[in-house]
Protein backbone atom coordinates (compact mmCIF):
# COMPACT_ATOMS: atom_id res chain seq x y z
CA UNK A 1 0.00 0.00 0.00
CA UNK A 2 1.75 3.22 -1.07
CA UNK A 3 1.37 6.68 0.71
CA UNK A 4 -2.12 7.75 1.06
CA UNK A 5 -1.39 11.50 0.86
CA UNK A 6 1.13 13.65 -0.23
CA UNK A 7 1.35 16.10 2.02
CA UNK A 8 3.91 18.79 1.49
CA UNK A 9 1.25 21.33 -0.64
CA UNK A 10 -1.25 21.68 2.66
CA UNK A 11 1.95 21.44 4.81
CA UNK A 12 3.33 24.57 2.97
CA UNK A 13 -0.21 26.16 2.91
CA UNK A 14 -0.22 26.25 6.45
CA UNK A 15 3.14 27.81 6.73
CA UNK A 16 4.02 24.41 9.13
CA UNK A 17 7.81 24.87 8.87
CA UNK A 18 8.64 21.86 10.90
CA UNK A 19 5.97 19.44 11.81
CA UNK A 20 7.86 17.96 14.46
CA UNK A 21 7.03 21.22 16.13
CA UNK A 22 3.82 21.61 14.65
CA UNK A 23 0.82 22.86 17.26
CA UNK A 24 -2.35 20.90 17.68
CA UNK A 25 -4.37 23.16 15.65
CA UNK A 26 -1.99 23.26 13.41
CA UNK A 27 -2.03 19.36 13.38
CA UNK A 28 -5.55 19.11 13.29
CA UNK A 29 -5.93 21.83 10.24
CA UNK A 30 -3.54 19.24 8.59
CA UNK A 31 -5.39 16.50 8.83
CA UNK A 32 -8.89 18.18 7.93
CA UNK A 33 -7.80 19.64 4.79
CA UNK A 34 -6.31 16.76 3.61
CA UNK A 35 -9.44 14.83 3.97
CA UNK A 36 -11.11 17.43 2.04
CA UNK A 37 -8.85 17.36 -0.09
CA UNK A 38 -8.92 13.71 -0.98
CA UNK A 39 -11.91 12.59 0.27
CA UNK A 40 -10.09 9.65 2.39
CA UNK A 41 -10.83 9.36 6.04
CA UNK A 42 -7.69 10.11 8.46
CA UNK A 43 -7.74 7.91 11.38
CA UNK A 44 -7.69 11.08 13.75
CA UNK A 45 -5.50 10.37 16.96
CA UNK A 46 -4.79 14.36 17.40
CA UNK A 47 -7.32 15.83 19.27
CA UNK A 48 -8.39 15.24 22.91
CA UNK A 49 -11.79 15.17 21.94
CA UNK A 50 -14.70 12.79 24.23
CA UNK A 51 -15.49 9.90 22.09
CA UNK A 52 -18.49 8.97 24.55
CA UNK A 53 -21.68 10.36 24.87
CA UNK A 54 -22.48 13.27 27.35
CA UNK A 55 -23.77 12.71 30.42
CA UNK A 56 -27.70 12.79 29.96
CA UNK A 57 -28.19 13.96 33.89
CA UNK A 58 -26.43 17.36 32.86
CA UNK A 59 -28.37 17.56 29.31
CA UNK A 60 -31.96 17.32 31.70
CA UNK A 61 -31.14 19.33 34.67
CA UNK A 62 -30.27 22.26 32.08
CA UNK A 63 -33.07 21.71 29.97
CA UNK A 64 -35.19 21.93 33.59
CA UNK A 65 -32.93 25.12 34.35
CA UNK A 66 -34.13 26.71 31.15
CA UNK A 67 -37.82 25.53 31.23
CA UNK A 68 -37.25 27.52 34.78
CA UNK A 69 -36.31 31.25 33.19
CA UNK A 70 -32.21 31.04 33.72
CA UNK A 71 -31.63 32.44 30.54
CA UNK A 72 -32.76 35.72 31.56
CA UNK A 73 -30.66 35.93 34.90
CA UNK A 74 -27.02 36.83 34.70
CA UNK A 75 -25.54 34.31 36.78
CA UNK A 76 -23.24 34.99 39.81
CA UNK A 77 -19.61 34.69 38.84
CA UNK A 78 -18.87 32.98 41.93
CA UNK A 79 -21.18 30.13 40.80
CA UNK A 80 -24.65 29.31 41.53
CA UNK A 81 -24.50 27.86 45.40
CA UNK A 82 -25.99 23.42 43.80
CA UNK A 83 -22.75 24.03 42.24
CA UNK A 84 -20.14 25.24 44.75
CA UNK A 85 -21.73 22.82 47.12
CA UNK A 86 -21.59 19.98 44.72
CA UNK A 87 -18.20 20.19 43.88
CA UNK A 88 -17.20 20.57 47.60
CA UNK A 89 -19.24 17.25 48.15
CA UNK A 90 -17.54 15.66 45.09
CA UNK A 91 -13.68 16.72 45.97
CA UNK A 92 -14.53 15.30 49.63
CA UNK A 93 -16.01 11.98 47.71
CA UNK A 94 -13.13 10.88 45.09
CA UNK A 95 -10.17 13.00 46.36
CA UNK A 96 -10.60 12.40 50.06
CA UNK A 97 -10.05 16.55 50.58
CA UNK A 98 -11.70 19.24 52.04
CA UNK A 99 -12.06 22.53 50.21
CA UNK A 100 -15.19 24.65 51.49
CA UNK A 101 -18.15 25.51 48.80
CA UNK A 102 -16.36 28.99 48.45
CA UNK A 103 -13.47 28.21 47.02
CA UNK A 104 -14.98 26.37 44.14
CA UNK A 105 -15.32 27.90 41.28
CA UNK A 106 -17.15 26.96 37.97
CA UNK A 107 -15.32 27.91 34.87
CA UNK A 108 -15.72 27.80 31.56
CA UNK A 109 -13.64 24.63 30.93
CA UNK A 110 -10.63 24.15 33.37
CA UNK A 111 -8.55 25.55 30.58
CA UNK A 112 -10.11 28.83 31.82
CA UNK A 113 -8.99 27.08 35.03
CA UNK A 114 -5.81 27.23 34.63
CA UNK A 115 -5.51 30.69 32.54
CA UNK A 116 -7.19 32.52 35.97
CA UNK A 117 -5.10 30.41 38.27
CA UNK A 118 -1.45 31.41 36.24
CA UNK A 119 -2.83 35.39 36.60
CA UNK A 120 -3.59 35.24 40.37
CA UNK A 121 -0.52 32.91 41.08
CA UNK A 122 2.07 35.68 40.15
CA UNK A 123 0.82 38.37 41.93
CA UNK A 124 0.86 36.75 45.14
CA UNK A 125 4.82 37.82 45.65
CA UNK A 126 6.35 40.37 43.31
CA UNK A 127 9.47 38.38 43.90
CA UNK A 128 7.66 34.99 42.88
CA UNK A 129 7.08 35.86 38.63
CA UNK A 130 7.59 32.56 37.26
CA UNK A 131 5.78 29.11 36.60
CA UNK A 132 7.05 25.76 37.26
CA UNK A 133 5.92 22.80 34.45
CA UNK A 134 6.16 19.53 35.21
CA UNK A 135 6.53 18.07 31.31
CA UNK A 136 5.08 16.89 28.99
CA UNK A 137 2.24 18.85 29.75
CA UNK A 138 -0.91 20.42 28.19
CA UNK A 139 0.42 22.77 25.14
CA UNK A 140 -1.95 25.06 25.60
CA UNK A 141 -1.56 26.21 28.92
CA UNK A 142 2.42 27.53 28.09
CA UNK A 143 0.47 29.50 25.22
CA UNK A 144 -1.85 31.17 27.77
CA UNK A 145 1.28 32.53 30.11
CA UNK A 146 2.81 33.35 26.53
CA UNK A 147 -0.70 35.84 26.51
CA UNK A 148 -0.40 36.72 29.95
CA UNK A 149 3.12 37.67 29.62
CA UNK A 150 3.98 35.23 32.67
CA UNK A 151 7.94 33.54 32.92
CA UNK A 152 8.00 29.85 32.34
CA UNK A 153 10.42 27.14 32.91
CA UNK A 154 10.26 23.35 32.55
CA UNK A 155 11.57 20.16 32.79
CA UNK A 156 11.03 16.78 31.22
CA UNK A 157 9.88 14.25 34.08
CA UNK A 158 11.21 11.32 31.70
CA UNK A 159 14.34 10.40 33.34
CA UNK A 160 13.27 11.69 37.04
CA UNK A 161 10.69 9.63 38.71
CA UNK A 162 10.43 8.31 42.38
CA UNK A 163 13.16 10.06 44.55
CA UNK A 164 15.33 11.42 41.63
CA UNK A 165 12.31 14.32 41.08
CA UNK A 166 13.50 15.69 44.80
CA UNK A 167 16.70 17.53 43.31
CA UNK A 168 15.48 17.95 40.32
CA UNK A 169 12.48 20.24 41.90
CA UNK A 170 15.13 21.89 44.68
CA UNK A 171 17.54 22.83 41.84
CA UNK A 172 14.55 25.17 40.36
CA UNK A 173 12.58 26.22 43.35
CA UNK A 174 15.88 27.29 45.22
CA UNK A 175 16.32 30.10 43.24
CA UNK A 176 13.42 31.37 44.69
CA UNK A 177 11.20 32.84 42.23
CA UNK A 178 8.82 30.11 41.47
CA UNK A 179 5.04 31.15 42.20
CA UNK A 180 3.61 27.99 41.24
CA UNK A 181 4.22 24.01 39.98
CA UNK A 182 2.45 22.80 37.35
CA UNK A 183 1.24 19.31 36.22
CA UNK A 184 -1.45 16.91 34.84
CA UNK A 185 -2.16 13.58 37.18
CA UNK A 186 -2.70 11.07 34.82
CA UNK A 187 -0.87 12.81 32.98
CA UNK A 188 -1.66 14.67 29.07
CA UNK A 189 -0.11 13.20 26.76
CA UNK A 190 1.80 10.44 28.40
CA UNK A 191 -1.08 9.18 30.55
CA UNK A 192 1.99 8.40 33.77
CA UNK A 193 0.89 9.28 36.69
CA UNK A 194 2.48 10.37 39.59
CA UNK A 195 2.74 7.80 42.49
CA UNK A 196 1.98 9.10 46.53
CA UNK A 197 5.55 9.72 47.28
CA UNK A 198 6.22 11.56 44.01
CA UNK A 199 3.59 14.05 45.66
CA UNK A 200 4.64 14.22 48.73
CA UNK A 201 8.24 15.37 47.55
CA UNK A 202 6.53 18.15 45.10
CA UNK A 203 4.38 19.25 48.37
CA UNK A 204 7.17 19.20 51.21
CA UNK A 205 9.59 21.13 48.53
CA UNK A 206 6.36 23.50 47.47
CA UNK A 207 5.33 24.15 51.21
CA UNK A 208 9.16 24.92 51.94
CA UNK A 209 9.82 27.26 48.95
CA UNK A 210 6.13 28.98 49.11
CA UNK A 211 5.50 27.90 45.68
CA UNK A 212 1.40 27.19 44.92
CA UNK A 213 0.57 23.75 43.37
CA UNK A 214 -1.37 23.48 40.34
CA UNK A 215 -2.36 20.19 39.95
CA UNK A 216 -4.80 19.66 36.68
CA UNK A 217 -7.21 16.91 37.33
CA UNK A 218 -8.85 17.10 33.79
CA UNK A 219 -8.54 13.15 34.01
CA UNK A 220 -9.38 12.30 37.03
CA UNK A 221 -10.22 8.88 38.76
CA UNK A 222 -8.92 7.31 35.18
CA UNK A 223 -6.10 5.52 35.94
CA UNK A 224 -8.27 2.10 35.49
CA UNK A 225 -5.49 0.13 36.98
CA UNK A 226 -6.82 1.51 40.39
CA UNK A 227 -10.09 -0.70 41.23
CA UNK A 228 -12.81 1.40 43.04
CA UNK A 229 -12.08 4.87 42.10
CA UNK A 230 -15.43 5.67 41.04
CA UNK A 231 -17.04 4.79 43.85
CA UNK A 232 -17.74 7.53 46.19
CA UNK A 233 -16.56 8.42 50.07
CA UNK A 234 -14.83 4.88 49.85
CA UNK A 235 -11.09 4.44 49.33
CA UNK A 236 -8.74 4.29 47.15
CA UNK A 237 -9.38 8.11 46.34
CA UNK A 238 -7.49 10.01 43.59
CA UNK A 239 -4.50 10.60 44.76
CA UNK A 240 -3.66 14.50 45.06
CA UNK A 241 -1.47 17.38 46.15
CA UNK A 242 -4.07 18.06 48.41
CA UNK A 243 -3.05 15.44 50.35
CA UNK A 244 0.88 17.07 51.17
CA UNK A 245 0.55 20.96 50.76
CA UNK A 246 -1.98 23.85 52.21
CA UNK A 247 -1.39 26.20 49.21
CA UNK A 248 -3.00 24.57 46.03
CA UNK A 249 -5.04 24.81 43.10
CA UNK A 250 -6.98 21.79 41.42
CA UNK A 251 -8.36 21.90 38.00
CA UNK A 252 -11.76 19.94 37.26
CA UNK A 253 -13.07 19.13 33.67
CA UNK A 254 -16.39 18.27 32.87
CA UNK A 255 -15.44 17.86 29.66
CA UNK A 256 -13.55 14.22 30.43
CA UNK A 257 -15.04 13.08 33.49
CA UNK A 258 -18.78 14.17 32.19
CA UNK A 259 -17.82 13.98 28.55
CA UNK A 260 -19.20 17.56 28.90
CA UNK A 261 -16.71 19.16 26.37
CA UNK A 262 -19.40 21.14 24.29
CA UNK A 263 -20.80 23.28 27.21
CA UNK A 264 -17.50 24.20 28.31
CA UNK A 265 -17.63 23.57 32.05
CA UNK A 266 -15.14 23.01 34.84
CA UNK A 267 -14.26 23.72 38.25
CA UNK A 268 -11.32 25.28 39.70
CA UNK A 269 -10.99 24.44 43.72
CA UNK A 270 -8.82 26.45 45.54
CA UNK A 271 -7.56 25.03 49.26
CA UNK A 272 -9.45 26.74 51.91
CA UNK A 273 -5.40 27.59 53.04
CA UNK A 274 -4.98 29.62 50.06
CA UNK A 275 -8.53 30.89 49.41
CA UNK A 276 -7.89 34.57 51.57
CA UNK A 277 -4.96 35.22 49.57
CA UNK A 278 -6.45 34.86 46.16
CA UNK A 279 -10.04 34.18 45.66
CA UNK A 280 -12.22 37.48 45.22
CA UNK A 281 -9.47 38.43 43.19
CA UNK A 282 -9.18 35.47 41.05
CA UNK A 283 -13.26 35.80 40.64
CA UNK A 284 -14.26 39.24 40.47
CA UNK A 285 -11.02 40.72 38.79
CA UNK A 286 -9.71 37.87 36.75
CA UNK A 287 -12.25 34.93 35.55
CA UNK A 288 -14.92 37.52 35.94
CA UNK A 289 -13.18 39.68 33.06
CA UNK A 290 -12.81 36.77 30.63
CA UNK A 291 -16.60 35.39 30.71
CA UNK A 292 -18.98 37.25 33.17
CA UNK A 293 -19.50 34.04 34.67
CA UNK A 294 -20.57 30.71 33.12
CA UNK A 295 -23.57 30.29 31.48
CA UNK A 296 -26.34 30.10 34.16
CA UNK A 297 -27.85 26.42 32.34
CA UNK A 298 -24.51 25.00 32.01
CA UNK A 299 -23.82 25.43 35.57
CA UNK A 300 -27.12 23.81 36.72
CA UNK A 301 -26.28 20.31 34.75
CA UNK A 302 -22.69 20.73 35.85
CA UNK A 303 -23.83 20.65 39.67
CA UNK A 304 -26.64 17.99 38.60
CA UNK A 305 -24.02 16.00 37.42
CA UNK A 306 -21.74 16.23 40.50
CA UNK A 307 -24.11 15.61 42.59
CA UNK A 308 -25.33 12.26 40.95
CA UNK A 309 -21.60 11.43 41.15
CA UNK A 310 -21.77 12.01 44.88
CA UNK A 311 -24.99 10.10 45.54
CA UNK A 312 -23.42 7.33 43.64
CA UNK A 313 -26.10 7.18 41.03
CA UNK A 314 -23.34 7.31 37.74
CA UNK A 315 -20.36 6.03 37.81
CA UNK A 316 -18.45 8.37 36.08
CA UNK A 317 -15.04 6.17 35.92
CA UNK A 318 -16.72 2.78 35.04
CA UNK A 319 -18.17 4.55 31.87
CA UNK A 320 -14.56 6.41 30.89
CA UNK A 321 -13.07 3.60 31.17
CA UNK A 322 -13.45 2.20 27.79
CA UNK A 323 -11.06 4.51 27.04
CA UNK A 324 -8.64 1.93 28.23
CA UNK A 325 -10.07 -0.80 25.89
CA UNK A 326 -9.56 1.21 22.62
CA UNK A 327 -5.77 2.56 24.10
CA UNK A 328 -4.86 -1.25 24.67
CA UNK A 329 -5.87 -2.48 21.39
CA UNK A 330 -4.39 0.38 19.32
CA UNK A 331 -1.32 -0.13 21.36
CA UNK A 332 -1.50 -3.60 20.29
CA UNK A 333 -1.55 -2.65 16.70
CA UNK A 334 1.26 -0.39 17.00
CA UNK A 335 3.94 -2.20 18.93
CA UNK A 336 2.95 -5.67 16.49
CA UNK A 337 3.95 -2.79 13.61
CA UNK A 338 7.16 -1.61 15.19
CA UNK A 339 6.45 0.99 17.03
CA UNK A 340 7.44 1.37 21.33
CA UNK A 341 5.75 3.26 24.09
CA UNK A 342 7.64 6.27 24.69
CA UNK A 343 6.92 7.27 28.15
CA UNK A 344 6.33 3.26 29.08
CA UNK A 345 6.81 3.46 33.60
CA UNK A 346 5.25 5.38 36.28
CA UNK A 347 7.75 5.41 39.01
CA UNK A 348 7.25 1.47 39.86
CA UNK A 349 5.16 -0.37 37.48
CA UNK A 350 3.72 0.35 33.72
CA UNK A 351 2.15 3.01 32.10
CA UNK A 352 -1.34 2.28 32.51
CA UNK A 353 -4.12 2.44 29.44
CA UNK A 354 -6.53 5.43 28.97
CA UNK A 355 -7.17 8.50 27.25
CA UNK A 356 -3.40 8.86 25.90
CA UNK A 357 -0.27 7.08 25.18
CA UNK A 358 2.79 8.36 23.54
CA UNK A 359 4.24 6.28 20.18
CA UNK A 360 8.15 6.38 18.91
CA UNK A 361 8.76 4.59 15.97
CA UNK A 362 13.09 3.06 15.74
CA UNK A 363 15.27 5.70 15.45
CA UNK A 364 12.73 8.35 13.91
CA UNK A 365 12.43 11.66 15.43
CA UNK A 366 9.57 13.53 15.85
CA UNK A 367 9.58 15.64 12.45
CA UNK A 368 10.27 12.22 10.12
CA UNK A 369 7.54 10.29 12.81
CA UNK A 370 4.65 13.09 11.75
CA UNK A 371 5.33 13.40 8.35
CA UNK A 372 5.48 9.34 7.71
CA UNK A 373 1.77 8.57 9.46
CA UNK A 374 0.24 11.67 8.28
CA UNK A 375 1.19 10.79 4.41
CA UNK A 376 -0.27 7.42 5.64
CA UNK A 377 -3.61 9.01 6.70
CA UNK A 378 -2.97 8.74 11.25
CA UNK A 379 -2.88 12.09 12.70
CA UNK A 380 -1.16 12.92 15.76
CA UNK A 381 0.95 15.70 17.24
CA UNK A 382 4.50 15.74 18.05
CA UNK A 383 5.82 15.36 21.99
CA UNK A 384 7.87 18.08 20.96
CA UNK A 385 4.55 20.35 21.36
CA UNK A 386 4.27 19.17 25.01
CA UNK A 387 7.26 20.31 26.58
CA UNK A 388 8.69 16.65 26.60
CA UNK A 389 12.26 16.08 25.06
CA UNK A 390 11.73 12.60 23.84
CA UNK A 391 11.23 11.67 20.11
CA UNK A 392 7.83 10.74 19.43
CA UNK A 393 4.02 11.58 19.23
CA UNK A 394 1.11 11.65 21.13
CA UNK A 395 -1.85 9.61 20.28
CA UNK A 396 -5.23 10.01 21.94
CA UNK A 397 -7.92 6.67 21.97
CA UNK A 398 -10.96 8.44 22.10
CA UNK A 399 -11.75 8.95 18.44
CA UNK A 400 -11.48 4.83 17.45
CA UNK A 401 -14.41 3.23 18.30
CA UNK A 402 -15.77 1.06 15.93
CA UNK A 403 -14.05 -2.37 14.27
CA UNK A 404 -13.79 -0.68 10.92
CA UNK A 405 -11.60 2.20 12.32
CA UNK A 406 -9.32 -0.56 14.40
CA UNK A 407 -9.11 -2.67 11.10
CA UNK A 408 -8.15 0.78 9.28
CA UNK A 409 -5.62 1.86 11.83
CA UNK A 410 -4.16 -1.90 11.34
CA UNK A 411 -3.83 -1.63 7.23
CA UNK A 412 -2.60 1.79 7.76
CA UNK A 413 0.40 0.78 10.41
CA UNK A 414 1.05 -2.40 8.56
CA UNK A 415 1.53 -0.35 4.82
CA UNK A 416 3.72 2.27 7.34
CA UNK A 417 5.75 -0.57 8.78
CA UNK A 418 6.30 -2.50 5.59
CA UNK A 419 7.45 0.81 3.45
CA UNK A 420 10.27 0.92 6.27
CA UNK A 421 11.34 -2.84 6.54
Amino acid sequence: MAKLFDIEPVVSQLGIADLGRATIGQAMQLAERLEVRTGIPFIRMDQGVPGLEACAIGIEAEKAALDRGVAAIYPPPEGIPEVKTAASDFIKAFLDSDISPAGCIPVCGSAEGSFGAFAAAVRIDPAKDTILFIDPGFPVQKEQLDILKINYITFDIYGFRGEKLRPKLEEYLSEKKIAAIVYSNPNNPTWACLEEAELEIIGELATRHGAIVIEDLAYLGMDFRRQGLGTPGVPPYQVTIAHYTARYILLLSASKIFSYAGQRAGIVAVSDALFPQIGNQLIHNILYMITSGVAHSVQHGLAAMLRAAVDGRIDFVETTREYARRAREMKRLFLQNGFHIVYDRDATESVGDGFFFTIGYKKLSSSQLMSALFAHGISAIPLSATGSRQEGVRACSARLSTPEQFALLEERLEAFNTDRI
